[in-house]
């Protein structure tokens, strides 16, 4: 399959649609893939309508098919063709951060594709704050279910050139819109229970949600293995390179023993740190990822960096650790993550 390149200036020119946009929205409503740029990380996007089409997700990412997806909307009124009631306090959370980077589980209607729901009773869907992902909504008139458009189990993209990297020959076409922003996935909060429950940390953190509303809780198991997951992320490895990695709870001083070590093995070492430390590490591949006293740089930085270690072709990583507060609880999720949830601990 030919993967078609469409590039799109970012802000869109709100006075009249591109025709690029408009040829991805054509390549949707026939049921094709195609990935596109949100606030987040690349998505890759499909009619959540057609059972057809969002398989054609799955086929492409090497997705397993008990995972579900968000659903992308553009308008308020898609919201009503998805779900079955709004709760009051989910209407104040979508008034608060829509558009946004939070997504919000109500019940979903029959109509949702099943593979969207992966057999759920219920549905997540936001509506993304990026120019290009809403006038490409807009122009397919359709709910657009899309996962992040990267293999199954690897960093998200952050730019068209990861989608490329990972999906070039396996989706219709990739709308380029630029690097994105937040760098992390949206904050999942599931809306179907009494009390509201995040099930996925992101750049809306638990106290902006808070001053919103207050039936609110973190599960404390970002992973359960033990049921159906309800959010994306909840189950299976994600985010990782391709060599291993670890989070490391310990000084400078430690992982740089930690390095020796594994030098005198004869392994090519990456160290995964912030500009403050970067100096401080005697490893072949050392990557600053933002700085440690502006989390959102770090977030912003995360996946690209752990793609560069993929290029730089070493053997083990090992990554500083991060306040776990604000959007840092959201860094740490997708570190435990990318690390299989191995930590070692001075």
């Amino acid at each position: 399959m030919e993967t078609k390149l469409w590039y799109v200036d970012n802000p869109v020119n709100k006075e009249g649609i591109y025709p690029q946009i408009v040829d991805a929205a054509k390549k949707l409503q026939l049921g094709q893939v195609v990935a596109f740029p949100t606030e987040t990380v690349y998505g890759l996007g499909a009619n959540a309508f057609s059972d057809e089409a969002v398989q054609r997700i799955f086929q492409a990412k090497g997705r397993p098919s008990d995972n579900p997806l968000i659903v992308h909307i553009a308008k308020e009124h898609q919201l009503v063709e998805l779900v079955e009631n709004i709760p009051v306090d989910a209407k104040k959370l979508m008034e608060a951060f829509w558009p946004g980077p939070l997504t919000i589980i109500l019940k979903s209607k029959e109509n949702v594709s099943k593979f969207v729901t992966a057999g759920l009773s219920s549905v997540g869907v936001r509506m993304p704050d990026h120019p290009v992902a809403l006038a490409l909504i807009e122009a397919s008139e359709l709910p657009i279910a899309a996962p992040s458009a990267n293999t199954s189990g690897k960093p998200s993209p952050t730019s068209a050139k990861h989608v490329f990297e990972d999906l070039n020959g396996r989706i219709a076409g990739i709308v380029d819109g630029g690097s994105t922003g937040v760098g992390v996935e949206s904050t999942v909060i599931d809306c179907t229970q009494e009390v509201f429950t995040i099930l996925r940390p992101g750049s809306i953190t638990p106290e902006m949600i808070r001053k919103i509303i207050s039936n609110v809780e973190i599960d404390p198991a970002t992973i359960n293995e033990t049921k159906a997951p309800k959010s994306p992320g909840m189950k299976y490895k994600h985010y990782a390179p391709n060599a291993e990695m670890h989070l490391v709870q310990g000084s400078i001083g430690f992982i740089n023993k930690l390095i020796h070590k594994n030098q005198l093995d004869g392994r090519r070492v990456g160290v995964l740190t912030t500009e403050e430390n970067k100096s401080q590490y005697n490893a072949e591949v050392v990557l600053a990822c933002g700085k440690r006293n502006e989390l959102e740089t770090v977030a912003a930085s995360l996946y690209d960096c752990i793609r560069q270690f993929n290029e730089q072709n070493v053997d083990i990583i090992y990554c500083e650790t991060f306040p776990y507060e604000g959007i840092g609880i959201a860094i740490m999720n997708r570190l435990w993550k990318a690390c299989g949830h191995s930590v070692i601990t001075e």
